[in-house]
Protein backbone atom coordinates (compact mmCIF):
# COMPACT_ATOMS: atom_id res chain seq x y z
CA UNK A 1 0.00 0.00 0.00
CA UNK A 2 1.34 3.44 -0.93
CA UNK A 3 2.29 5.89 1.78
CA UNK A 4 -0.29 8.41 2.83
CA UNK A 5 0.38 11.82 1.21
CA UNK A 6 1.56 14.56 3.52
CA UNK A 7 -0.62 17.51 4.42
CA UNK A 8 -0.92 20.35 1.90
CA UNK A 9 -2.68 23.69 1.97
CA UNK A 10 -5.98 24.37 0.23
CA UNK A 11 -4.33 26.58 -2.41
CA UNK A 12 -1.68 23.95 -3.13
CA UNK A 13 -4.41 21.33 -3.44
CA UNK A 14 -6.20 23.49 -6.01
CA UNK A 15 -3.05 23.71 -8.12
CA UNK A 16 -2.39 19.97 -7.96
CA UNK A 17 -5.94 19.02 -8.93
CA UNK A 18 -6.05 21.57 -11.74
CA UNK A 19 -2.79 20.23 -13.19
CA UNK A 20 -4.14 16.67 -13.01
CA UNK A 21 -7.35 17.64 -14.82
CA UNK A 22 -5.63 19.71 -17.51
CA UNK A 23 -2.96 17.05 -18.15
CA UNK A 24 -5.63 14.50 -19.03
CA UNK A 25 -5.16 10.77 -19.51
CA UNK A 26 -1.98 11.41 -21.55
CA UNK A 27 -0.32 13.15 -18.57
CA UNK A 28 0.64 16.02 -20.90
CA UNK A 29 2.61 19.04 -19.79
CA UNK A 30 0.36 21.90 -18.69
CA UNK A 31 1.21 25.48 -19.64
CA UNK A 32 1.23 28.27 -17.08
CA UNK A 33 -1.32 30.17 -19.18
CA UNK A 34 -3.76 27.24 -19.13
CA UNK A 35 -3.30 26.88 -15.38
CA UNK A 36 -3.80 30.61 -14.81
CA UNK A 37 -7.03 30.53 -16.81
CA UNK A 38 -8.35 27.48 -14.93
CA UNK A 39 -7.58 28.94 -11.50
CA UNK A 40 -8.47 32.55 -12.30
CA UNK A 41 -5.09 33.97 -11.28
CA UNK A 42 -2.32 35.88 -13.05
CA UNK A 43 0.40 33.98 -14.90
CA UNK A 44 3.28 35.39 -12.77
CA UNK A 45 1.49 34.10 -9.66
CA UNK A 46 1.25 30.65 -11.24
CA UNK A 47 4.97 30.68 -12.09
CA UNK A 48 5.88 31.60 -8.52
CA UNK A 49 3.72 28.85 -7.04
CA UNK A 50 5.07 26.22 -9.43
CA UNK A 51 8.63 27.12 -8.52
CA UNK A 52 7.77 26.65 -4.82
CA UNK A 53 6.06 23.31 -5.44
CA UNK A 54 9.01 22.07 -7.49
CA UNK A 55 11.46 23.08 -4.74
CA UNK A 56 9.63 21.14 -2.00
CA UNK A 57 11.02 17.81 -0.83
CA UNK A 58 9.56 15.61 -2.00
CA UNK A 59 8.77 17.72 -5.05
CA UNK A 60 5.09 18.05 -5.88
CA UNK A 61 5.58 19.12 -9.51
CA UNK A 62 8.17 18.92 -12.26
CA UNK A 63 8.46 22.43 -13.67
CA UNK A 64 10.65 23.82 -16.44
CA UNK A 65 10.39 27.43 -17.56
CA UNK A 66 8.76 27.74 -21.01
CA UNK A 67 8.02 23.99 -21.04
CA UNK A 68 5.15 23.84 -18.59
CA UNK A 69 4.55 21.55 -15.65
CA UNK A 70 3.71 17.96 -14.78
CA UNK A 71 2.88 16.39 -11.44
CA UNK A 72 5.66 14.62 -9.58
CA UNK A 73 4.83 11.33 -7.85
CA UNK A 74 3.95 12.97 -4.50
CA UNK A 75 1.80 15.61 -6.20
CA UNK A 76 0.00 13.00 -8.25
CA UNK A 77 -0.83 10.95 -5.13
CA UNK A 78 -2.31 13.99 -3.41
CA UNK A 79 -4.25 15.06 -6.51
CA UNK A 80 -5.87 11.64 -6.92
CA UNK A 81 -6.68 11.58 -3.20
CA UNK A 82 -8.51 14.89 -3.66
CA UNK A 83 -10.42 13.52 -6.65
CA UNK A 84 -11.48 10.52 -4.55
CA UNK A 85 -12.58 12.80 -1.71
CA UNK A 86 -14.51 15.03 -4.09
CA UNK A 87 -16.41 12.27 -5.85
CA UNK A 88 -17.22 10.37 -2.66
CA UNK A 89 -18.49 13.59 -1.10
CA UNK A 90 -20.63 14.37 -4.14
CA UNK A 91 -22.25 10.95 -3.95
CA UNK A 92 -22.74 11.21 -0.17
CA UNK A 93 -24.35 14.64 -0.52
CA UNK A 94 -26.58 13.41 -3.33
CA UNK A 95 -27.62 9.98 -2.04
CA UNK A 96 -27.62 10.49 1.73
CA UNK A 97 -28.22 14.21 2.27
CA UNK A 98 -30.47 14.49 -0.81
CA UNK A 99 -28.70 17.40 -2.49
CA UNK A 100 -29.60 17.81 -6.16
CA UNK A 101 -26.87 16.89 -8.66
CA UNK A 102 -26.29 20.55 -9.55
CA UNK A 103 -25.59 21.46 -5.89
CA UNK A 104 -23.03 18.85 -4.89
CA UNK A 105 -19.96 20.09 -6.79
CA UNK A 106 -19.62 23.39 -4.95
CA UNK A 107 -20.07 21.75 -1.54
CA UNK A 108 -17.58 19.00 -2.34
CA UNK A 109 -15.04 21.60 -3.54
CA UNK A 110 -15.15 23.17 -0.08
CA UNK A 111 -14.97 19.92 1.90
CA UNK A 112 -12.52 17.82 -0.11
CA UNK A 113 -9.40 19.39 1.44
CA UNK A 114 -10.31 18.74 5.05
CA UNK A 115 -11.82 15.29 5.56
CA UNK A 116 -9.79 12.75 7.51
CA UNK A 117 -8.85 9.24 6.43
CA UNK A 118 -11.36 7.88 8.95
CA UNK A 119 -14.15 10.05 7.55
CA UNK A 120 -13.28 9.05 3.97
CA UNK A 121 -13.39 5.35 4.93
CA UNK A 122 -16.69 5.77 6.79
CA UNK A 123 -18.32 7.56 3.84
CA UNK A 124 -17.10 4.90 1.42
CA UNK A 125 -18.45 2.14 3.68
CA UNK A 126 -21.86 3.81 4.07
CA UNK A 127 -22.11 4.13 0.29
CA UNK A 128 -21.02 0.51 -0.30
CA UNK A 129 -17.58 1.32 -1.77
CA UNK A 130 -19.05 2.96 -4.89
CA UNK A 131 -17.33 3.17 -8.25
CA UNK A 132 -19.23 6.06 -9.91
CA UNK A 133 -20.24 9.53 -8.68
CA UNK A 134 -23.58 11.26 -9.49
CA UNK A 135 -22.21 12.71 -12.73
CA UNK A 136 -20.85 9.41 -14.04
CA UNK A 137 -17.19 9.95 -13.11
CA UNK A 138 -15.13 7.01 -11.86
CA UNK A 139 -14.23 7.22 -8.15
CA UNK A 140 -10.56 6.26 -7.73
CA UNK A 141 -9.77 3.50 -5.27
CA UNK A 142 -7.93 4.52 -2.12
CA UNK A 143 -4.20 5.21 -2.67
CA UNK A 144 -4.59 4.51 -6.40
CA UNK A 145 -4.64 6.62 -9.54
CA UNK A 146 -7.90 6.95 -11.38
CA UNK A 147 -8.76 4.72 -14.29
CA UNK A 148 -9.28 6.33 -17.68
CA UNK A 149 -12.03 4.96 -19.88
CA UNK A 150 -13.02 5.25 -23.49
CA UNK A 151 -15.21 8.32 -23.83
CA UNK A 152 -15.33 11.38 -26.07
CA UNK A 153 -17.14 14.73 -25.95
CA UNK A 154 -20.53 14.53 -27.61
CA UNK A 155 -19.48 17.26 -30.07
CA UNK A 156 -16.89 14.85 -31.52
CA UNK A 157 -19.25 11.89 -31.94
CA UNK A 158 -19.70 10.98 -35.64
CA UNK A 159 -23.21 11.38 -37.03
CA UNK A 160 -25.68 8.54 -36.43
CA UNK A 161 -23.22 6.61 -34.24
CA UNK A 162 -24.96 4.87 -31.31
CA UNK A 163 -23.50 5.98 -28.00
CA UNK A 164 -24.35 6.16 -24.32
CA UNK A 165 -23.79 9.08 -21.96
CA UNK A 166 -20.95 7.98 -19.69
CA UNK A 167 -20.44 11.21 -17.73
CA UNK A 168 -21.22 14.93 -17.65
CA UNK A 169 -19.12 17.86 -16.50
CA UNK A 170 -19.99 19.01 -13.00
CA UNK A 171 -18.41 22.47 -13.30
CA UNK A 172 -21.59 24.40 -14.22
CA UNK A 173 -24.72 24.15 -12.10
CA UNK A 174 -26.70 25.92 -14.83
CA UNK A 175 -25.64 23.32 -17.42
CA UNK A 176 -26.48 20.47 -15.05
CA UNK A 177 -29.97 21.81 -14.47
CA UNK A 178 -30.52 22.05 -18.22
CA UNK A 179 -29.21 18.53 -18.83
CA UNK A 180 -31.55 17.20 -16.16
CA UNK A 181 -34.49 19.07 -17.71
CA UNK A 182 -33.72 17.46 -21.07
CA UNK A 183 -33.26 13.99 -19.55
CA UNK A 184 -29.59 13.83 -20.55
CA UNK A 185 -28.16 11.77 -17.68
CA UNK A 186 -25.43 9.12 -17.48
CA UNK A 187 -26.68 5.84 -18.93
CA UNK A 188 -28.93 7.42 -21.59
CA UNK A 189 -28.46 6.11 -25.15
CA UNK A 190 -28.41 8.60 -28.02
CA UNK A 191 -27.03 9.50 -31.45
CA UNK A 192 -26.12 12.78 -33.15
CA UNK A 193 -28.44 13.23 -36.12
CA UNK A 194 -27.50 16.69 -37.42
CA UNK A 195 -24.81 19.32 -37.08
CA UNK A 196 -26.37 22.71 -37.60
CA UNK A 197 -24.85 25.94 -38.90
CA UNK A 198 -25.75 27.88 -35.75
CA UNK A 199 -23.15 26.32 -33.42
CA UNK A 200 -25.54 23.59 -32.37
CA UNK A 201 -26.32 19.94 -33.00
CA UNK A 202 -29.44 17.79 -32.92
CA UNK A 203 -29.56 14.47 -31.09
CA UNK A 204 -32.09 11.68 -30.84
CA UNK A 205 -32.51 9.69 -27.65
CA UNK A 206 -32.92 5.94 -27.99
CA UNK A 207 -36.58 5.03 -28.49
CA UNK A 208 -37.74 8.58 -29.24
CA UNK A 209 -38.72 10.10 -32.59
CA UNK A 210 -38.29 13.80 -31.82
CA UNK A 211 -34.91 15.54 -31.97
CA UNK A 212 -33.33 17.58 -29.18
CA UNK A 213 -31.30 20.61 -30.24
CA UNK A 214 -28.26 21.42 -28.12
CA UNK A 215 -25.85 24.33 -28.25
CA UNK A 216 -22.25 23.25 -28.76
CA UNK A 217 -21.41 24.73 -25.33
CA UNK A 218 -23.93 22.42 -23.65
CA UNK A 219 -22.89 19.45 -25.81
CA UNK A 220 -19.29 19.97 -24.64
CA UNK A 221 -20.48 19.13 -21.11
CA UNK A 222 -21.56 15.64 -22.22
CA UNK A 223 -19.16 12.70 -22.65
CA UNK A 224 -20.19 9.51 -24.41
CA UNK A 225 -18.95 5.98 -24.90
CA UNK A 226 -19.68 3.62 -27.80
CA UNK A 227 -22.99 1.76 -27.54
CA UNK A 228 -22.80 -1.05 -30.10
CA UNK A 229 -26.11 -2.70 -31.03
CA UNK A 230 -26.96 -5.87 -29.11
Amino acid sequence: MAAKPFTTSESVDDYLKAILELAGAEDSRVTTNALAERLGVRTPSVTGMLQKLAAQRPALVLYEKHRGVRLAAAGKRRAWELVRHHRLLELFLHDVLKYSWDEVHEEAECLEHFISERFEDRVAAILGDPEIDPHGHVIPQKYEAGVSREEVPLVRLPLQTPAIISSVSDRSAVALRELERLGLMPGIALAVEQRNSSASLSIRLDGRRDLIRLSNDLACCIFVAPNPPA
